[in-house]
């Protein structure tokens, strides 16, 4: 076990020695982002392991270490990494557990003590927790990003991202079945050995791109779907109860927002306190850099995804933030704030009528930018077909996948009338 330290507050620090002898135990959310970061992190010499286990004895581990009315990613999130610590195939002397820390006004960036909370009721207190963020808090001397380690994480999420969305548009259509995920496994491989370049970054897009446009393909109408919501229930298969594998098994195309337009949204709304508030100038001009740096990563993974039609391309950031500004103003930005009302609108305005808004129990902001602008949306676009989904520690799977199914229903029975005309 290394010799523990502790900075000024009392805080337990992830120390050099940590870092060659511990292995991080990291929560999942996105499948092929998270891959990705756990790749670079190795590269750089830390020992990973990704959390997978969607176990329904998450949640009682949840209920046993957080108050349950603590939101449910949060409950989720420490019930997994819980449930890693009591499976026996760690060693506790020399474990760690990361988390990401927003900075923002979200219960999120609370999560990391309520963990730190749990593993001290457990009587665990010896296991360092890192906060993974972009803001400068918490530092520790094991766990730093070198300058090429931080361009290889930024340029994680264009890779990911663009990967994710073409995999969307092939998979249900593939006549191979599986020959989409064999080369999603394969530029994964490719790009973690050959190190994500920044200056090869246009040719990889470009790349990418024509592979998946060279699988064959039978393009049948199918239902789409699109999934927005809250960033963790959004994307993680524990959090919604993998609820992309359940509209794949209903022979669904599914469409979920990339990372980049929360990326840009976060570096966006510190500017509009900046402009709003008079204050944060620096912080102000940091976001800015940060927002910049991300819009260019989103030109670029509109441009690969353009050269081949066949392919729905994502709207621009600010086409997004112009939709949404007839419904709610851009100083909405807890949760997910107005961005989830712009996800809504850009999949109606790109023909995606019917929508799963995924709501998790505790994370009010996100049910008044996401269910409490159902009725004004739909009064402005008659087609719309949305459902918000609840999800919390008390909701039945069931009731869950029947709300959907009803959706879908509706769904077929549009597709039948059009595909008759």
């Amino acid at each position: 076990m290394a010799k523990l330290e502790y900075d000024e507050t009392g805080r337990l620090l992830f120390t050099e020695e940590m870092r060659r002898e511990y292995t991080i135990l990291c929560p999942m959310m996105l499948p092929v982002h998270m891959t990705f970061l756990a790749q670079v992190l190795r590269g750089m010499g830390f020992r990973v392991d990704l959390l997978t286990s969607t176990s329904p004895a998450i949640v009682d581990q949840g209920l046993q270490s957080v108050h349950n009315d603590t939101c449910y990613p949060a409950l989720l999130i420490i019930g997994q990494m819980m449930e890693a610590l009591e499976s026996g195939k760690y060693d506790l002397n020399k474990v760690a557990l990361i988390i990401t820390q927003t900075g923002g006004g979200c219960r999120a960036s609370n999560y990391i003590h309520l963990l730190r909370r749990a593993l001290k009721k457990r009587g665990w207190e010896h296991i360092p927790v890192i906060s993974f963020n972009l803001a400068g808090m918490e530092k520790n001397p094991g766990f730093k990003f070198t300058f090429p380690g931080l361009i290889e994480a930024l340029s994680i999420v264009v890779y990911a991202d663009l990967i994710m969305n073409l995999a969307n548009q092939t998979r249900p259509y593939e006549l191979q079945p599986g020959q989409t995920d064999r080369l999603i496994e394969s530029w994964t491989r490719l790009l973690v050995e050959h190190k994500m370049s920044i200056l090869h970054l246009r040719r990889n897009l470009y790349q990418i791109a024509a592979d998946f446009a060279a699988v064959p393909v039978k393009r049948v109408p199918k239902v789409t779907v699109g999934v927005v919501g809250e960033i963790y229930i959004k994307y993680a298969a524990l959090g919604n109860n993998n609820l992309e594998q359940l509209l794949a098994d209903e022979g669904c195309e599914v469409v979920v927002p990339g990372l980049l337009d929360f990326l840009i949204f976060m570096g966006d709304h510190h500017l509009v306190d900046t402009r709003r508030y008079h204050i944060k100038y620096a912080k102000g001009i940091v976001s800015l850099g940060v927002k910049l740096i991300f819009l260019s990563f989103q030109k670029r993974l509109r441009q690969a995804i353009m050269r081949h039609p066949e392919f729905r391309v994502p709207a621009r950031f600010r086409t997004i933030k112009r939709l949404a500004s007839a419904y709610v103003g851009d100083g909405n930005k807890m949760g997910e704030g107005w961005l989830l009302t712009g996800e809504m609108l850009e999949l109606l305005h790109a023909g995606i009528e019917n929508i799963i808004c995924t709501q998790p129990f505790g994370c009010l902001p996100n049910h008044i930018v996401g269910k409490g602008m159902l009725r004004a949306i739909r009064e402005d676009h008659k087609n719309a077909n949305i459902v918000a989904i609840d999800y919390d520690p008390g909701a039945t799977r069931t009731n869950q996948e029947n709300r959907i199914k009803l959706m879908l229903a509706m769904a077929r029975e549009r597709l039948g009338g059009i595909t008759k005309l």
